[in-house]
């Protein structure tokens, strides 16, 4: 997995921690204690659940190297933030 990778469902999420979990041969139990969470967590972000707590979230993509970030999309015109207060 090379390269950023763009996101636009929780499903993509869960598939993407997926395979890159085990493309670095961990198992769901491997990141369960790094990650100060439960099993279930790990099945449900993997699964694509779409209520899954962003901490933990962010928590789980630190144990495997990985952070999110945000960017304006390519292509787009948005107003100025200004304009939508």
């Amino acid at each position: 997995m090379a390269g950023p990778s763009i996101i636009k469902s929780t499903k993509d999420l869960g598939n993407f921690v997926r395979t890159f979990r085990k493309s670095q041969h961990l198992t769901q139990a491997d990141i369960l204690g790094l990650a100060n969470t439960g099993n279930r967590f790990i099945v449900e972000l993997e699964n694509g659940k779409p209520t899954v707590q962003l901490q933990k979230l962010l928590d789980v993509l630190d144990v495997l190297g990985l952070e999110l970030v945000v960017q304006k999309k390519r292509n787009i015109l948005l107003p100025p933030l200004s304009s939508l207060e």
